[in-house]
C-alpha cells in the first residue's frame, strides 16, 4: 500500500523557491510545470517503494535524485515525509536538513 506524502514546511518552501526561480529565469511556466511533475511522479513511486532512495548518514533519512535536485525524505508506517529539496549544484557545506 502506498504511503501518504507529507511535505514539511521547509521542503514546501524550497519547492516553491525552485519553481519560482525557473519561472523568473525562463519567463514562462513550462519548465517549472515539467519539473514539478517530475517531483510528483518521483514521490508517487517512492510512496509505493520508499527503499528506492539511497541511504544517507542521517538515521532514517534517504535521498532520491530528481534531475539536478536531491529529494531528502524519511518514512513512517503510513507516511513518506519530504524533508528537503536541495540543488545538487550548490555548496554541500550550506545544506542542513
Amino acid at each position: 500500500m502506498a504511503k501518504k506524502v507529507v511535505w514539511t514546511q521547509k521542503a514546501q518552501l524550497e519547492r516553491v523557491e525552485i519553481l519560482s526561480y525557473w519561472f523568473e529565469k525562463n519567463k514562462t511556466k513550462t519548465y517549472s510545470i515539467k519539473l514539478n511533475k517530475l517531483f510528483v511522479e518521483t514521490l508517487k513511486t517512492l510512496a509505493k517503494q520508499p527503499s528506492l532512495g539511497r541511504k544517507t548518514d542521517a538515521a532514517n533519512v534517504r535521498v532520491k535524485v530528481v534531475r539536478d535536485y536531491l529529494l531528502f525524505y524519511e518514512t513512517s508506517e503510513t507516511e513518506l515525509i519530504i524533508l528537503a529539496i536541495w540543488d545538487g549544484r550548490r555548496n554541500p557545506a550550506q545544506f542542513k536538513i
